[in-house]
């Protein structure tokens, strides 16, 4: 008889990576990209703690970082952390004093925080069968090689997932969604939106 080493009895987090697409930005963006992701080692790669060593080709000239946000804040905050974990998702289903996703918001900013509002604070609908929000970016100060500059970190998600017809609760994403996600980090255009 063959006993299993781990048995899983409770949920497990799920991850998500996504890509960035550098061929639909400019020859800038992509050349830039590639030669910081070319300077590593392909034991880098291996490394089964990549996700946790953040930025392996170390620090960027701010300069480098402005002019990529102007295309794509992700690909700018790539070069700044790396492969560190962008935002953690938090399944609302699994709350025990909220349940609703409007309560969970409410939680959130009566305690001081932001939430993305590019096309209000909710995105998603229960007939889309996943309802989504998500808190700003903390601004934090970050070394670069010509000095320390504030820029955007990391953030929560919140995810509010339905039932499907077959009883099963739906376990995917919604494409248009991702992208109001990401607005968390979104923190220049923002600044000037307050404005």
């Amino acid at each position: 008889m063959i006993t299993p080493l781990l048995r899983i009895t409770t949920p497990i987090p799920k991850v998500f990576i996504s890509e960035l697409l550098t061929g639909q930005f400019s020859d800038y963006l992509k050349t830039t990209i590639r030669s910081y992701l070319n300077s590593l080692h392909d034991s880098d790669y291996a490394d089964p703690d990549l996700v946790y060593g953040c930025s392996l080709w170390g620090k960027i000239p701010f300069a480098t970082y402005n002019k990529l946000r102007e295309e794509s804040e992700y690909a700018a905050w790539l070069l700044v952390y790396g492969f560190r974990a962008n935002h953690f998702a938090v399944k609302v289903n699994e709350l025990k004093n909220f349940p609703t996703l409007q309560d969970v918001n409410e939680f959130v900013k009566g305690n001081g925080y932001l939430l993305t509002t590019i096309g209000g604070e909710i995105y998603g609908t229960p007939g889309e069968l996943l309802e989504q929000s998500a808190t700003m970016a903390e601004i934090q100060p970050v070394e670069f090689t010509d000095g320390v500059f504030e820029i955007p970190s990391c953030f929560y998600e919140f995810t509010l997932r339905y039932t499907r017809p077959d009883g099963t609760q739906y376990p995917g994403f919604i494409a248009a969604n991702a992208d109001k996600i990401f607005e968390s980090t979104n923190y220049y255009n923002k600044q000037v939106d307050m404005m």
